[in-house]
């Protein structure tokens, strides 16, 4: 659940802090008051793109920040995915900042922990959900379709991704040794060239970072060599040295010890303190005595490091990836010199990997096509309550019998089917031309999906579902028929709902006004929680315009009891 959202130098908002609650939170305001502005900067913390335009005008960044509670299933996945990105969880609660500057760069932090844009991506679906206006069609394409009716179904693709996936793979191998002659000897050219290369340079792991430290010794081999016979002289060698210095004094303590019991102690203690001293004498003598300085041999290792950075530089970014790289070829090598042996193999694992992903997917398959009947019911039932007569269908499609039908999600290919007016023939989804039947038709599926997504979560794993102006284009009954929708989507998630239509303000659980002023010649976008005289202002507002009359009040305290 979102519990704050505070924006700084973020478009014509200075700065500004909302504070959300749980149910049915509404955003009203005048056109151009910057409504929608609160909904752009909180997708910027879900992980959209950022732009260095949204910084307001004479400042050097923008500030965008939230606080989100979570618990149940959710905080489980998102300590999760916290974990495995290694940042600290902060109890229930998830604090996300998004900084963008002026030039381009941006930082991000979670639970004041430097972060990334991508994990902001990962922690997106267990935080929140945005409906914009008209979105839900343009990004409604054959994946986003699909998507939506797995998650009704909660279908796991986990397994179906890994068999396609292994099937692929296979596939892909034998299709290596099918090339023509003349693509086959170019590739035996260049995986034996490559064997070669490797194989002749005797790589050992852990070779390039051995022979860096031996280079560091060797490059700098006097001033080892003198540093350590330095100290080995002042600890142990010279007539000044601790350990003469230690020798002496033990001998004035034992002369001492001999009238004062007391110092025993203290001698022992010296003498232990002598004999650390003269064995680090002794492994710098024995260290400075191995040191040799030898250009034959610096040079001898810079040669072998600069071969190993050029293995490096075409083979991977490390050692361990040559010697993988180089153990590949020599294994695509050996099938291609058994090739037909390794065909009659492979097609075999093949045979076996298809079957196994059909299993999957044909699970899948029929999992969604259960799902999708009894989807469509339930969302034809959800379109007729928002003041339309429709009939709704979910088409599925897509064979098992053609391998190019196959993908990592199955074999399936959907399809929403509708009918706006009784006796019209079932059309796409996506061709329904008033945009008002279109914004009830998505809510109406939202609904379903969320309303079944909410049964089978844990309790307190809740969400926040965020609207900003689905209500394009209606009025009337349908307005309150979506209002009473948005109500109780709220039951179970948390909704923030953006707003032009006073039927949908009145079912508010939490009411904001978004305004805009002018103050010292500049803009400024505010936010506040109304209630009472206020709100009632406001949907009298919204009912006559920005002239207020008895008449538009009188009909706003009647909608807003009608729908307390």
């Amino acid at each position: 659940m979102l519990v704050e959202l505070r924006l700084e130098n973020y478009a014509v908002i200075d700065n500004v802090a909302v504070e959300f609650a749980s149910g049915l939170n509404l955003l009203t305001g005048e056109t151009g008051a910057g409504k929608s502005i609160l909904i752009d900067a909180l997708a910027l913390l879900l992980g959209e793109k950022a732009s260095s335009d949204v910084i307001r005008a004479g400042a050097d960044r923008a500030v965008i920040a939230a606080v989100f509670e979570a618990d149940g299933t959710n905080a489980k996945h998102i300590n999760q995915i916290l974990e495995a990105n290694g940042l600290d969880a902060e109890d229930a609660a998830l604090i996300l900042r998004r900084e963008i500057a002026s030039g381009g760069k941006g930082r991000v932090f979670i639970n004041n922990q430097a972060a990334t844009v991508g994990v902001l991506r990962q922690l997106a679906p267990h935080l929140a959900v945005i409906h914009a206006q008209n979105e839900s069609i343009l990004a409604f394409d054959a994946s986003a379709r699909l998507e939506l009716l797995d998650s009704f179904a909660a279908a796991q693709l986990e397994a179906t991704a890994a068999a396609f996936s292994q099937w692929k793979e296979i596939a892909r191998r034998i299709e290596d040794l099918e090339r023509n002659e003349q693509d086959r000897l170019r590739l035996l050219d260049l995986w034996t060239f490559q064997k070669r290369e490797i194989e002749d340079a005797h790589l050992q792991p852990g070779e390039d970072e051995r022979l860096e430290g031996e280079k560091r010794v060797l490059a700098n081999a006097e001033k080892i060599y003198n540093a350590a016979m330095n100290a080995f002289d002042l600890l142990y060698d010279g007539d000044a040295s601790a350990s003469s210095s230690l020798r002496s004094s033990q001998k004035h303590l034992e002369e001492l010890a001999r009238y004062e019991p007391k110092f025993n102690e203290a001698l022992a203690a010296l003498e232990t303190a002598r004999i650390s001293v003269e064995d680090i004498g002794a492994t710098l003598r024995d260290y400075a005595g191995g040191i040799h300085a030898s250009p034959e041999h610096l040079a001898e290792v810079e040669d072998r490091l600069a071969l190993l950075d050029k293995l490096k530089r075409k083979y991977g970014r490390s050692l361990a990836d040559v010697i993988r790289t180089g153990d590949e070829v020599s294994n695509k090598l050996s099938e291609m010199e058994n090739k037909d042996e390794t065909l009659r193999q492979l097609r075999t694992e093949l045979a076996h990997a298809a079957e196994q992903y059909l299993r999957e997917a044909r699970a899948i398959s029929k999992k969604r096509y259960e799902a999708a009947r009894r989807l469509e019911k339930l969302v034809e039932a959800q379109i007729n309550d928002l003041a339309m007569k429709a009939s709704f269908h979910i088409e599925l499609s897509g064979t098992d019998d053609e391998e190019a039908n196959w993908t990592a999600s199955g074999f399936d290919q959907v399809q929403y089917m509708i009918s706006t007016n009784p006796g019209e023939p079932m059309r796409r989804l996506e061709s329904i031309a008033s945009g008002g039947e279109l914004s009830r038709v998505m809510l109406a599926l939202k609904a379903s999906v969320e309303a079944a997504s909410s049964r089978k979560k844990s309790s307190g794993a809740e969400r926040t579902l965020v609207f900003d102006e689905i209500d394009t284009g209606i009025g009337g009954r349908a307005a309150e028929a979506v209002g009473k929708k948005l109500k109780g989507l709220s039951h179970s998630n948390q909704v923030l709902c953006v707003t032009h239509l006073p039927q949908i303000a009145t079912f508010a659980d939490h009411h904001y006004v978004i305004e805009k002023r002018i103050s010292s010649d500049r803009t400024k976008t505010a936010v506040r929680l109304i209630s009472g005289a206020e709100r009632t202002d406001e949907v009298a507002r919204m009912l006559s315009g920005a002239k207020l009359t008895e008449t538009s009040r009188k009909h706003a305290e009647q909608m807003l009891k009608a729908n307390a």
